[in-house]
């Protein structure tokens, strides 16, 4: 009985959400071409995988990896980077378990046998087919969608098994495996009445754990809370050095005059902003509205002086953040989801100063994003060495 009443609120609370918000599309923001782009996109990308520069790219799973010259599996099946001349690369995009509303608190700092990813391609073995030349979410089934829904649940109302392994204790073991020297921690605060205090949680995590160096503290606040400024000022004076916003988690166009006072706070105190950015396709179709990246625009225009991330260099909409990429020195695109043939383009079209390596963790393995690096920059060290680190140390400086 226990298990169905979950279920059931679950299903409730995820039908609930998608049709109230299906209804407040704003299709001057959001057309019926919009989508159709979207569509477009996906086929064009299956049709193109393996034949880019670099042929096809598949491996099965995570575990999979091994197979490329920079990595094996060592004894207890754990995938490590074996060469010696990879620079240790900046994580500018990470994460750690989420406990909100009336999910019980995590122990940020345990240690498990094997961290489960959200998109876990590790699961089974062998592992699920994995395609290094395509947007990363689509080497996933609706199956593995539909769970990672229901774990959205889990995390604001009972808690979720996998969030209890996304610890930093889990994130650091990681790090150490495949040559991550830091990670950035980028919360999100939600807009939730209570238990949506990620960012102070993270912070205090941090601050106690056995390697507080190896993590770059994150901020986040909502341009719903009329506190926000005093907030973002704690977190800064906390160590804060990003500032995670999300448009599509967050429900609000990048553009928006609350957000625009957010981004001229972030540079009176000197943070980065890291924008969730583009539409990644596996969200609720009414959250696409938000990320389109002539939303992004305004804000790069109007705060010259302040630094902005487009996490995931603008997912499936990569062709619309390249153009903002080329045309706003402030603009710098993190990496992370892009296939094989479009970071060699990244690298080429837009260059390779402001591309950033991130990983998105925990929902994939950190290797997931590293192999592709170090694939795209196989016989250009001054490349990698930028993407992995170089352009990190300059954003941070």
């Amino acid at each position: 009985m226990r298990n169905f009443s979950r279920r059931h609120v679950g299903q409730l609370l995820l039908l609930g959400l998608s049709g109230a918000a299906t209804a407040c599309v704003d299709r001057s923001r959001y057309s019926e071409e919009d989508a159709a782009g979207l569509d477009a996109q996906r086929e064009a990308e299956r049709l193109a995988s393996g034949r880019g520069p670099f042929g096809p790219q598949r491996y099965r799973g995570y575990r999979g990896l091994a197979e490329l010259p920079w990595f094996e599996l060592d004894g207890t099946d754990r995938l490590r980077l074996v060469a010696d001349d990879v620079p240790r690369a900046i994580d500018v995009h990470a994460h750690l378990g989420m406990s909100l509303l009336f999910a019980p608190e995590l122990d940020l700092q345990r240690r498990t046998p094997r961290v489960e990813h959200l998109l876990d391609c590790d699961r089974a073995d062998p592992g699920c087919a994995l395609d290094l030349d395509v947007y990363i979410n689509s080497n996933f089934q609706p199956a593995d969608l539909r769970g990672l829904q229901y774990d959205a649940v889990a995390r604001l109302l009972w808690g979720s098994s996998a969030s209890e392994t996304h610890t930093l204790a889990n994130l650091r073991a990681e790090m150490d495996d495949v040559g991550v020297e830091k990670a950035a921690v980028l919360p999100i605060a939600f807009g939730l009445p209570f238990g949506d205090d990620l960012a102070e949680r993270w912070l205090d995590a941090i601050s106690v754990s056995e390697t507080p160096d190896r993590f770059i503290r994150g901020a986040s606040v909502h341009l719903g809370d009329d506190a926000w400024r005093e907030k973002l000022g704690a977190q800064a004076a906390r160590g804060a050095r990003m500032v995670k916003l999300h448009p599509a988690g967050q429900r609000y166009f990048p553009d928006d005059l609350r957000a625009m006072e957010i981004y001229e706070e972030c540079g009176r105190l000197g943070l980065v902003v890291f924008l969730h950015g583009g539409r990644a396709g596996i969200e609720p179709e009414y959250a696409h509205q938000f990320t389109m990246m002539k939303g992004y625009e305004p804000m790069l225009a109007e705060h010259p002086d302040v630094d902005f991330v487009l996490g995931h260099a603008g997912a499936r909409d990569v062709e619309d953040a390249m153009v903002l990429g080329r045309r706003y020195q402030n603009a710098w695109l993190g990496i992370h989801g892009q296939g094989v043939t479009v970071l060699d383009r990244l690298t080429r079209e837009v260059g390779p100063e402001r591309l950033l390596f991130g990983t998105d963790w925990p929902f994939y393995h950190l290797a997931a994003t590293l192999a592709k690096v170090l694939i795209v920059t196989d016989e250009r060290p001054d490349v990698r060495h930028a993407i992995l680190r170089g352009n990190a140390e300059r954003l941070l400086a």
